[in-house]
C-alpha cells in the first residue's frame, strides 16, 4: 500500500517580530520548528539541542524548505537550567521536544522568564504537577500547555471541538495510532517516536471516565476490532496516557471519556506478552547479583527491530466519536483525521501531527489567543478557533453528524 499527502507550503512575508525556541532538534522538534517558521508569524526560530550538529542540520533543513534564513541552531543542554534560563530571556515562546523527565523543571524556568510554553508530554504525574502551577503562570502573564502532540494532543483538541457541537454531551470515544503504510513482518510496526514513549504507553493503567466516575483500566485490555479504511481491520486496545488532562476537565460533565490505540492485527498479543513478562517496568531486578532494569533490556533488544528504514512512509489515524443531545435530539458526531508522510518536505505523518499540534498551541499562546495559566489542550483555546487553524494547514479531516434512532 502506498499513500501520499501534501499541504500548502506558502510562506508568509508579512510577519511581526516573534522569536520562537524549540528545545530538542530531533524529528518532532524539527517538524514543530518548521510549522512555527511557516505559519507562526515568526521573525526567528532557534533550535536548541545538546548536539550542535543536530541543531544546525535541523535549522538548515527549515531554511532550505522555506528558501529563507529564518532558523538557526544552537547548542544547549536541557538539564542545565542556568543555560536554559539565559536562552529563554530573548524568546517569546518555547516548545519542548525532549524526553518528558525534563518538562517540569523546564516549565518552572519558563515561568521565571515569562516565556510561553508547550511540550509533548509523556507522563501524567508530571502533567499533573504542571497544572498545579497555573496561578504562577497566570501571574507571569504566560500560557503553558503541556502534553501536546498527536495523542494526547490532537485527539483531545478534536474531541473538544466535537463536544462544542452539542447542547449536552454524554460519551466520547477516541481511537488513534501511527503505523507504517507497508507493514513488515513480524512486528508490522515501526518507531516514529522515542522508544521510552512506547514503553510508557504500554505500561501501567489508563485513566478514563466511565459512568461519570474516574476509573483505572489496565493497559492491554478491552481489545476490539475497528474497521479503518484504507487499512482495513485494526486492533484497538487500552494504553496509558492518552486521556491526559481531559478526565479532570470533563469529570462531572461527561458519562464516558476514553481512548484506545490502533495497531495492525497481531500486535496486541505480541506486545501484551512483553508486559506479562514485566519488560516494561523500570524498577530493577537482580540478575546474578547485578541490578538490571527490565525496560533497559527490552529497549536494547526491541529498538533495533523497530527502527524505521532511512526512507519510509507512515500513516496516522484519529477517529473521535461524540454522542450528545442537540435541539432535544440524540446525535453521533464523528470526526476523522488521516495524515500521511509528505514527499515534498520529507516530514512523516507522526512528525507533523505531533510537532505541528504543539507548535500551533504555542503560536496561539504567543498571539494571546489562549488563556493565561496552565491548561490542558481541551481548555486552552476555543475549539472552533483551533479547528479553523488545523484545517488551514491542509489536514484531511472529515466530519459527520448522524441521528441516533432509539430502539434500533
Amino acid at each position: 500500500m502506498l499513500i501520499s499527502s501534501c499541504f500548502c507550503h506558502e510562506y508568509k512575508e508579512d510577519v511581526i517580530s516573534i522569536h520562537y525556541g524549540v528545545i530538542g532538534a530531533g524529528r518532532q522538534g524539527t517538524a514543530a520548528a518548521y510549522e512555527l517558521a511557516l505559519n507562526g508569524e515568526a521573525s526567528q526560530v532557534t533550535l536548541f539541542d545538546r548536539e550542535e550538529i543536530t541543531a544546525a542540520a535541523a535549522a538548515d533543513k527549515i531554511n532550505n524548505l522555506l528558501e529563507k534564513k529564518i532558523a538557526q541552531g544552537r547548542c544547549l543542554d536541557a538539564r542545565d537550567q542556568d543555560a536554559v534560563r539565559a536562552a529563554l530571556k530573548d524568546i517569546n515562546g518555547v516548545l519542548i521536544a525532549v524526553p518528558y523527565m525534563y518538562n517540569l523543571e523546564l516549565t518552572h524556568t519558563a515561568v521565571e522568564t515569562r516565556t510561553h510554553f508547550t511540550d509533548m508530554g509523556g507522563n501524567e504525574d508530571i502533567v499533573s504537577s504542571q497544572l498545579n502551577m497555573t496561578k504562577k503562570a497566570a501571574q507571569a502573564g504566560i500560557t503553558v500547555v503541556p502534553d501536546c502532540g498527536m495523542g494526547p494532543g490532537m485527539t483531545g483538541s478534536l474531541a473538544a471541538y466535537g463536544i462544542s457541537q452539542f447542547d449536552k454531551v454524554q460519551d466520547v470515544f477516541i481511537w488513534d495510532g501511527g503505523l507504517p503504510q507497508e507493514p513488515n513482518p513480524p512486528w508490522n510496526f515501526i518507531l516514529t517516536f522515542h522508544i521510552n514513549g512506547l514503553s510508557n504507553e504500554y505500561y501501567g493503567e489508563a485513566t478514563f471516565l466511565r459512568e461519570g466516575k474516574v476509573v483505572k483500566i489496565p493497559t492491554f485490555s478491552e481489545m476490539e476490532q475497528i474497521d479503518f479504511p484504507p487499512l482495513g481491520k485494526l486492533e484497538a486496545f487500552v494504553t496509558s496516557g492518552g486521556s491526559s488532562t481531559a478526565v479532570k476537565a470533563y469529570q462531572g460533565k461527561l458519562r464516558t471519556y476514553q481512548n484506545k490505540t490502533l495497531r495492525y492485527p497481531g500486535h496486541y498479543e505480541q506486545f501484551r506478552a512483553f508486559k506479562l513478562l514485566g519488560l516494561y517496568q523500570e524498577k530493577s531486578v537482580s540478575i546474578k547479583g547485578h541490578p538490571v532494569s527490565p525496560r533497559d533490556v527490552f529497549h536494547a533488544l526491541i529498538e533495533p527491530q523497530l527502527l524505521p528504514p532511512e526512507k519510509y512512509k507512515d500513516i496516522c489515524l484519529i477517529r473521535v466519536l461524540v454522542q450528545g443531545i442537540s435541539h432535544d435530539e440524540i446525535f453521533d458526531y464523528t470526526v476523522e483525521l488521516i495524515d500521511t508522510a509528505d514527499d515534498q518536505t520529507g516530514f512523516t505523518a507522526m512528525e507533523k501531527l505531533t510537532g505541528w499540534h504543539a507548535a500551533l498551541m504555542l503560536e496561539m499562546a504567543v498571539q494571546e489567543r489562549c488563556k493565561e495559566g496552565v491548561w490542558g489542550v481541551e481548555t486552552a483555546v476555543e475549539p472552533a478557533d483551533f479547528m479553523e487553524e488545523v484545517k488551514k494547514r491542509g489536514f484531511d479531516i472529515e466530519e459527520k453528524f448522524s441521528p441516533v434512532v432509539i430502539g434500533e
